[in-house]
């Protein structure tokens, strides 16, 4: 594209990428070059503020509060020599085009470029949403100013994010732990995760029965013969489901009306309705139709991309933005379901291409946005160009992730003008009287697809993962009413009510989404953010609150609750919005914000309470650090109250010591009280995971231990403790592990002197040598010399004779394994990694697996109630940690004279010591180490 004749012009654009497409369309007058984004902003430490400002009260934030909200903005150190080589460019041309992204931040970005360049040639701003000759040519002939409004809302929202982080994040320092920080965003998506975990923690699970009936017809025709129903009503009640079942009690929910079934009972019904005659009571049939999903915008292709293709939102964008910025994909951050005219006409004449005339609808589609304050101005997310390039042509020039993303957003948008999915829906009732005369009414549903419509190109997924896909076909028998029909099976099937799910990054996108909270541009951010921040960890694809987090929130909820209210924090989305439309004043909102004088704008409530700085100051007094760093677990059966209390090194278990003793006070450098009271929790544990039973268990393996009396034969007392591998008991110099069939709970004296007698020694065989028998790490065996046999069962090792044992070691060795036991029970797919997972049986209990991982199951787990959200988390947890380092076998060393016993006692007094210097060294080393500081506090 030639430029005026004689006309030089510097277009700047954000990145590098995006300036080498660019130039590609444009003509030899065109200078393209990058800014590498934002190229100045506030101070971020005191080292940014320049000499002259330093002095200044209101430095440390970088905005003067007392002036108009001043804002005091510095180039980036990474940034100053790129802005001398365009302030050098500037001085070169004859006009100079901004070519940033076409939002807010775009807007702000240009306006800082001018700010900073301040050139003597005329400036313009040109606008595009996807980056092809057409569109960059267009952009040129049409360039508009600085929308001076957008900036405004742009720069308003960064100064109130500043405002927030730098007075909140200092309460947060001084009252939980230095360098942590808050933010207008990041605390409320905080907060919606730990709720979600609150919600796990005070949920208590529920059983209920229903029957499962295998039923068919006489002539079935050409459909089915058989099909599955479930029993729904008892003599006229409907069977309780788990929806009817309070989560916090587990109880029915009151006026429920329902009848809940047991095991028994549902295994009695199903005994009496055997053999007895079924009928059909009622068939309804109705059309079934489903119209296409509106094309992407930045949260339902981030949804997307992680239920599909496993992305992170980071993940997500990043790719995105690469595809953007070569061409292939529309500007990916909007709220937009908007397609122009020019892209519904490429969909429809594809469309017809692929899939035939009959896909096409006699109108296009247009959608309607649903998202709360959207207020983006371009198109939806789709393939780039007035015809669009299917993912087979593109395949080459892109990466395997780009592909994917690329093949995702192409059959969204292609899909989104195709016709409805059609075809039919039955739902049927059928009858049964059992032999006690109760009547019992099981409900079957189908669904026939007759043409699949847009669901040719495109099935969106589900974040529950039990949901039935939408091209999912159930299809019944041709069934009339009273007709009769046979019983081939009456099984009764158990199940659990399950917690709420953990979010994902997806649905915790969705969440913010719906509450108006936050812009297209930022949901990645603000998920990173929170995970950098040590508030929310991730296993597999849920995010996990740390106790960090609940502290956080807690303190926040007590003292600031208007901070991280939701609709709070939408109003504020709502303010920037007419701002942004040019309806309101920055300063009156940001006045309003900080100090509270409202002239109508701004938060109510915060204005009445003096605003935001009157807000964290004043009764900073009024908040107890100890308190705010306890969160309450439960009170065990001693009454004494447990909590996680939140320390300068890490969370830990305390409580009330018996009698109502207080702990006493902790020695310098110690996180809380005497020897007994506390426990640590180990890393990687979910504040949900932290039932009694593990805080038992954690407590036993601290300082906790249990002393279960004193050996008769030494004197020396016999203790149960938990250690790395599980709970043992130890005597002196002995240990010996719980065996599978043991509890720490229920462990006696006597059963602990068993197991301390192990290894036992059975007798001495004919040539001299002894033979023992013992536990190991597969099984109970007895042993003679080097040979080993395994024993049936753990009884066997202390009741086995050496005639038995002697018979046992005669016998060969069994080669090969025994056949596998087959699985307690198929999972089904797993989310992450989509390898089949079951549930299995082993020597320590049952465990889930993928044929690569095991992971046990944990205490209170069982293999009937565990979700597949739930196994696919813990297979996640133990594949990050990795393979276990296989063992090097220990060099053959030549035999060593004996010592004297004073030689023994005197090597193990300088080991026992060494150890002591060694472990006192790496102590001290772990307390001297400095912390990571936090960058941003925002």
């Amino acid at each position: 594209m030639p430029s005026n004749a004689g006309t030089t012009r510097l277009v700047i654009v954000e990145s590098p990428a995006k300036a080498k497409t660019i130039s590609g369309y444009l003509g030899p007058g065109y200078v393209v070059e990058a800014s590498f984004g934002h190229v100045r902003d506030l101070p971020r430490n005191a080292a940014d503020v320049p000499a002259k400002y330093k002095g200044e009260s209101w430095a440390r934030l970088g905005v003067d509060v007392d002036n108009g909200f001043h804002a005091l903005y510095v180039v980036s150190a990474d940034r100053k020599q790129q802005i001398s080589k365009l302030v050098k460019l500037a001085k070169e041309v004859d006009e100079i085009f901004l070519a940033t992204d076409e939002d807010r931040e775009g807007e702000a970005i240009a306006w800082h470029l001018v700010e900073t360049l301040k050139p003597k040639v005329p400036v313009k701003r040109m606008v595009f949403h996807e980056i092809t000759k057409p569109a960059i040519q267009a952009a040129v002939a049409n360039p508009r100013e600085i929308d001076r409004d957008l900036v405004d809302a742009q720069e308003a929202r960064r100064i109130l994010d500043r405002l927030y982080g730098y007075e909140v994040s200092p309460v947060l320092w001084k009252k939980v732990m230095p360098k942590l920080s808050a933010g207008r965003v990041q605390s409320v998506a905080t907060r919606i995760v730990v709720e979600r975990e609150r919600q796990r923690m005070a949920f208590r699970t529920a059983e209920y029965w229903d029957i499962l009936a295998t039923l068919a017809v006489a002539d079935a025709g050409e459909g089915p013969r058989a099909f599955n129903a479930t029993l729904i009503a008892l003599n006229g009640d409907r069977i309780a489901t788990g929806k009817d079942f309070e989560p916090t009690t587990g109880r029915v929910r009151a006026g429920a009306g329902v009848v809940h079934l047991d095991e028994g009972g549902a295994r009695g019904l199903a005994a009496r309705l055997e053999g007895r005659p079924f009928t059909v009571t009622r068939v309804e049939e109705k059309p079934y139709r489903r119209r296409p999903y509106a094309p992407f915008i930045t949260s339902t292709l981030q949804q997307e991309a992680a239920r599909k293709l496993r992305l992170s939102s980071q993940q997500t964008m990043r790719t995105a933005q690469r595809l953007y910025e070569n061409g292939y994909i529309t500007y990916m951050r909007t709220d937009s379901v908007n397609l122009s005219e020019t892209a519904i006409s490429a969909a429809r004449r594809q469309i017809v291409e692929l899939y035939g005339e009959r896909s096409v609808p006699p109108e296009p589609r247009r959608y309607t946005g649903k998202v709360k304050n959207a207020q983006e101005a371009h198109e939806a997310i789709r393939p780039a160009g007035d015809n669009f390039r299917t993912p087979g042509e593109v395949a080459k020039e892109l990466s395997a992730e780009e592909f994917k993303l690329y093949e995702l957003i192409w059959r969204r948008t292609i899909a989104s003008q195709m016709t409805d999915a059609v075809g039919s829906s039955v739902s049927v009732r059928i009858r049964a009287v059992s032999t006690s005369q109760e009547e019992a009414d099981f409900g079957a549903t189908g669904k026939t697809i007759t043409d699949p419509g847009f669901l040719r190109a495109y099935v969106e997924s589900s974040d529950d993962e039990n949901a039935e896909a939408e091209d999912a076909e159930r299809r019944l028998p041709t069934l009339v009413k009273d007709q009769p029909l046979t019983a081939d099976e009456l099984a009764a099937q158990g199940h659990h009510t399950q917690p709420p799910s953990r979010y994902t990054e997806a649905s915790l996108v969705k969440a913010l989404e719906e509450l108006g909270i936050g812009r297209p541009s930022t949901y990645a951010s603000i998920m990173q953010t929170i995970q950098d921040r040590g508030y929310v960890t991730k296993r597999g694809q849920a995010m996990i609150p740390t106790f960090l987090a609940f502290a956080v929130i807690g303190l926040m909820e007590r003292h600031y609750p208007r901070l991280i209210d939701y609709d709070f924090t939408a109003t504020m989305e709502n303010e920037l919005d007419e701002i942004a439309g040019g309806d309101h004043a920055a300063v009156d909102f940001l006045t309003a914000f900080y100090f509270g004088s409202s002239n109508g704008a701004g938060d109510q409530d915060i204005a009445r309470s003096g605003g935001l700085k009157k807000l964290v100051t004043e009764n900073l007094s009024d908040i107890d650090a100890r308190s705010v760093n306890s969160i309450p677990l439960f009170t065990d059966d001693d009454g004494r109250e447990v909590v996680v209390r939140v320390g300068r090194y890490g969370p830990y278990l305390q409580r009330e010591l018996p009698g109502g003793e207080q702990p006493a006070p902790a020695a310098e450098g110690e996180e809380g009280g005497t020897q007994g009271d506390r426990a640590p929790i180990p890393e990687g544990l979910a504040p949900d995971e932290l039932t009694p039973e593990k805080v038992h268990e954690l407590f036993l393996g601290g300082s906790g231990e249990r002393k279960l009396g004193d050996d008769p034969a030494t004197g020396e007392p016999i203790v149960l403790k938990s250690g790395r591998f599980g709970p043992y008991v130890s005597s002196g110099e002995r240990k010996s592990s719980l065996l599978r069939t043991q509890t720490p709970d229920s462990l006696t004296l006597e059963e602990a002197l068993k197991l301390l007698s192990l290894p036992r020694l059975i007798g001495v065989a004919p040539d001299g040598v002894e033979v023992f028998a013992n536990n190991g790490r597969y099984g109970p065996y007895v042993k003679r010399g080097e040979e080993f046999r395994s024993l049936e069962s753990e009884d066997q090792m202390f009741t086995v004779g050496l005639d038995e044992a002697l018979a046992l070691l005669a016998a060969p060795k069994t080669r090969g394994r025994r056949a596998a036991a087959p699985p307690l029970r198929e999972m089904g797919v797993d989310p992450a990694t989509e390898k089949p997972l079951v549930i299995k049986d082993g020597r320590f209990g049952p465990y889930v697996t993928d044929g690569e991982f095991n992971a046990s199951l944990r205490r209170g787990q069982t293999p009937e109630a565990l979700t597949i959200e739930e196994a696919s988390e813990m297979l996640a947890e133990k594949r990050a940690k990795g393979p276990a380092p296989r063992k090097k076998a220990a060099a053959k060393k030549a035999p060593a004279k004996k010592a004297t016993a004073a030689k023994k006692t005197a090597a193990a007094t300088k080991s026992t010591a060494a150890e002591k210097t060694t472990t006192a060294k790496a102590t001290t080393a772990k307390k001297a180490a400095p912390r990571k500081a936090a960058s941003n506090t925002e």
